[in-house]
């Protein structure tokens, strides 16, 4: 047989004491690859263990950089959020301040209204006043006066006046005409401008001319004890009418 080699078996000894003043000690016989194989299960716990620990690491510090990011996210929302705040509460001034003006733009407004809606008033009295001056309603003598009569189909009234009572224009108007009147002595033809003519026929001496305007009151002629006769007359667009029922219309 031939020699044989003989392979040296190598044992661990584990020895396991205690500090009891009775304790023995333990020994324990491993085997080499037992050992190792203690050794590589223990370097894989403890290389997991420390890559659990770096991946905590790395997921605690995104984490931490997130929280950071969002607080500063917050913190910018809340000086937009101060900002806006101070901006509604600038706005609000502002409106404020707008309804004060438009207020006090309303008061105005409304004393110019009630003011111009005064103004229409009074220019409407003016222009009615103004209207009644050329409508020839007035009495045509200065004093109280008789009527004898009305001839001429009712466009002839005949008046019997005193002495130093004046015959006067019953309107506004323009003397359009001084003739000499067969029968009265003399005439006088006042345009008042709204197609109403009046005629006044008197013996009087004749205070106006052609062309002159005269105002409701103008004396047209000087009543004398020689002429206290007043014939007087109105057309309208031309045409005769009654002077009476003018008269009668304006009381």
């Amino acid at each position: 047989m031939g020699n044989r080699k003989h392979r040296r078996k190598n044992n661990h000894v584990v020895i396991v004491t205690s500090d009891a003043a009775d304790s023995r000690m333990k020994q324990f016989h491993i085997r080499p690859w037992m050992l190792q194989t203690i050794i590589v299960i223990l370097c894989i716990i403890i290389g997991a263990l420390i890559g659990c620990l770096v991946y905590e690491k790395d997921v605690w510090t995104e984490r931490l950089g997130q929280a950071t990011k969002e607080n500063e996210s917050i913190v910018l929302l809340e000086q937009e959020k101060a900002e806006l705040e101070n901006r509604i509460t600038g706005l609000n001034e502002e409106i404020d301040g707008l309804n004060g003006e438009i207020t006090g733009l309303n008061e105005k407004i409304q004393i110019l209204s009630e003011t111009v809606s005064q103004k229409v008033e009074r220019e409407s009295e003016l222009a009615g006043e103004l209207e009644g001056r050329f409508l020839p309603t007035r009495l045509p003598l200065s004093e109280r006066a008789t009527m004898d009569e009305v001839t001429d189909d009712e466009t002839l009234c005949t008046f019997t006046a005193t002495s130093g009572s004046m015959v006067v224009a019953t309107a506004d108007g323009t003397v359009t005409a001084v003739n000499d009147d067969p029968e009265y002595g003399h005439n006088v033809w006042v345009d008042h401008g709204n197609g109403y003519t009046t005629i006044y026929r008197n013996q009087g001496e004749v205070k106006v001319k052609q062309g002159e305007t005269v105002t409701q009151g103008t004396t047209l002629f000087l009543i004398t004890d020689n002429s206290s006769k007043l014939g007087y007359q109105m057309m309208k667009d031309g045409a005769y009418v009654n002077p009476m029922d003018m008269l009668n219309i304006s009381g």
